[in-house]
């Protein structure tokens, strides 16, 4: 019987000879990077990592992997929140990067479309929409970094989609490689098509879990010609919740972006930054940062009507006090505060850090029940939620108490944290996961308050499309 062993130096010998020595490499020191996610909360061994180039060498890696049953774990700019593209401890794992894979295949302004492949950096699809008057209509702190493969396997969010949807909105077609080594080609962009299943929806947000995503078709929209963005300071998250009703009536399309600071939050950005100022002359509890865009008018105008917005919320009480961006530059300015917190909070110390979502209008509620409620079972922490009110999805963190040590903390009480969040976000009829995916991080708590029909689905597809679970074990799906 042939040892494992064997088995894996004749699959390494054989994936060698298919990726040429750019596509394959097995020292641990060009390994290490990739083996720790962007948080350093998981990290794992590999055998190899494989760069293939093509969409081809992809398909003939996967077979070659179904042949020896290698696992694989997919990766694109390594840059996940949930230990989602991060191998486990075995070794025995490979990891696929799809970094290679970079190529903006066509750019039609005049259709709105745009084929990419896995490995193109986002900020890289902005600038090349940007040159031809287009843009694409998802952003995130992490663009620099985030690979469009990696967007559409975890259906990432960002500050846009109040007006725009999360990545699956994006997507027209794509194409993936199977577990079998087989191509699914659905690039097409069709308005219609009533052909079955709409398998491409499937595969977005699988996580790598049933095929690996090697191209996909996007929808660009017209480049911005007017931007209007305000920094708004409220007394209440309630009263946050009524100025974007207030703002969403009167402004329509054009609200693009309505996210939601605590002081905390603002403080401890101030304090990390060192040339920050805050925006406003007084401090206040909450405050708010909108923008509204649009593809036909002039800022000036823009800037207009949601100044005349935020007079009349003022006039009802719905807020404090509030600045409008004076130019590009100040607007950039107000969106590095917002942008630059999860750095600032870093800096404090360890903390569980939660993505969740609950329906919009009972948001405010839930945060003034649950950041008690924790601080009072959890003596010396502290509880702080931010982000985008407009879709009901905050950043819920929970810093750790004042000499908590980095690691241990996050292992032993901050675990009994995050259990005790997330059944109070299941109560409230929300989701344990947002836009940053279940990885590793959630997928035990995903089969311990998950739906048990939702769950069995799962666990029946992914039995049909990875009969051998070979793409991405351990991820996603629970056991």
């Amino acid at each position: 019987m042939t040892s494992l062993t064997t088995q894996q130096d004749t699959f390494l010998e054989e994936a060698k000879d298919l990726l040429g020595p750019k596509g394959l490499a097995t020292d641990p020191e060009l390994l290490s990077p990739w083996l720790t996610d962007w948080r350093g909360r998981y990290t794992g061994r590999a055998m190899a990592l494989a760069s293939p180039a093509t969409t081809a060498e992809v398909a003939a890696l996967v077979k070659l992997c179904a042949k020896h049953r290698i696992p694989i774990v997919p990766q694109g700019g390594n840059s996940g929140m949930a230990g989602g593209a991060t191998p486990d401890s075995s070794g025995d794992e490979i990891l696929l990067s799809l970094r290679r894979m970079n190529t903006i295949r066509a750019l039609d302004a005049q259709t709105g479309q745009c084929v990419c492949e896995a490995g193109v950096i986002l900020q890289t699809l902005h600038e090349a929409a940007e040159a031809a008057d287009m843009r694409f209509p998802l952003t995130l702190g992490g663009k620099g970094s985030a690979t469009i493969g990696g967007l559409v396997s975890t259906n990432a969010g960002g500050t846009q989609v109040l007006r725009h949807g999360t990545m699956r909105a994006q997507v027209l077609g794509i194409e993936a490689v199977l577990a079998d080594g087989s191509m699914f080609d659905g690039l097409t962009a069709l308005k219609k098509d009533n052909r079955g299943f709409d398998l491409k929806q499937l595969l977005i947000g699988s996580e790598g879990t049933l095929g690996i995503v090697t191209a996909a078709t996007l929808r660009l929209l017209p480049a911005v010609s007017a931007r209007a963005t305000a920094w708004i300071g409220l007394p209440s998250i309630t009263a946050a919740r009524a100025l974007l009703r207030h703002v969403d009536r009167a402004m329509g399309d054009a609200l693009e972006g309505f996210e939601v600071v605590p002081d905390q939050c603002l403080e401890s950005v101030l304090d990390h930054l060192p040339d920050a100022r805050p925006p406003l002359d007084q401090r206040y509890a909450w405050n708010a940062l909108i923008e509204c865009v649009s593809s036909d008018g002039d800022s000036d105008e823009l800037r207009a009507r949601l100044e005349q917005v935020l007079a009349d919320a003022m006039e009802a009480e719905m807020l404090s006090d509030a600045v409008l961006a004076a130019n590009e530059s100040q607007s950039e300015t107000f969106w590095l505060l917002r942008d630059s917190i999860s750095a600032a909070e870093r800096a404090l110390g360890p903390a569980m850090q939660h993505d969740i979502s609950v329906p919009v209008e009972k948001m405010p509620e839930f945060i003034l029940t649950a950041i008690p409620e924790i601080e009072q079972a959890f003596p010396g922490t502290r509880g702080v939620a931010f982000g985008h009110l407009g879709d009901g999805n905050v950043h819920f963190h929970i810093i750790a108490p004042e000499g908590a040590v980095p690691g241990r903390w996050e292992e032993g009480e901050g675990k009994q944290i995050s259990a005790r969040v997330y059944d109070l976000v299941t109560e409230w009829g929300g989701s344990i996961s947002a836009e940053h995916g279940i990885g590793q991080m959630k997928v035990g708590e995903l089969g311990r308050l998950g739906d048990p029909v939702a769950l069995s689905i799962m666990r029946r597809v992914k039995q049909a499309l990875d009969p051998q679970g070979l793409l991405n074990p351990g991820k996603l799906v629970p056991a």
